[in-house]
């Protein structure tokens, strides 16, 4: 399967950096490409128990959602669909201990896995869990493909608003588009 089978309609994602930046009020969200343009804006709804993030283009136009498997189970996994098509595209599926948390990025018909994303530093991953203000420090995932090979990072900024980077180093193996999806909605998820 080609990775551009897992494009999003709506949105060209095909930048190596993108920067997510979390509003100070509520779960909102921008992420720009690396000439600073707001290329998707997100936000969280709570729906009859359920979470749902829709996330729209600079033009407010909707692109895709996510939304979560189950009523409210942190270890849940999220469905990520095409608003335009009408198509699950991937699963990302939560699977966290307190000295890791590893998203797994999954296809959404056959569940095999594309791509993992990983928190880097059990002490740090602790340290925000337990620590009063650990949610301050800024959390670093590294992302990978099927075979655990460098796919690319996200970098949290220390800074009052939730800001980190995503750099996609080499994407010959994963679909970009669902990847840069999936880091702003764990962000999102865990609400930190």
């Amino acid at each position: 399967m080609g990775t551009s089978d897992y494009d999003i309609t709506g949105i060209e994602l095909s930048d190596d950096s993108y920067t997510v930046e979390q509003s100070l009020i509520r779960n909102k969200y921008k992420a720009m490409d690396a000439a600073g343009n707001v290329v998707l804006r997100g936000k969280q709804k709570m729906l009859k128990m359920k979470e749902q993030f829709p996330f729209v283009d600079a033009n407010g136009d909707e692109v895709f959602e996510v939304n979560a498997g189950g009523i409210i189970d942190v270890a849940g996994n999220y469905v990520l669909t095409d608003s335009k098509t009408g198509e699950d595209i991937v699963i990302l599926d939560n699977d966290y201990s307190i000295f890791q948390d590893t998203w797994k990025i999954r296809d959404a018909s056959t569940e095999a896995k594309i791509a993992e994303i990983n928190s880097q530093g059990a002490l740090v991953t602790i340290a925000r869990n337990v620590v009063p203000f650990g949610g301050w420090i800024p959390h670093k995932y590294e992302i990978t493909d099927q075979d655990g090979n460098h796919v690319g990072n996200i970098d949290g900024q220390f800074s009052l608003k939730d800001r980190y980077e995503i750099t996609i180093d080499d994407a010959s193996t994963v679909p970009k588009e669902p990847i840069i999806a999936a880091a702003m909605v764990i962000d999102a998820i865990q609400g930190n």
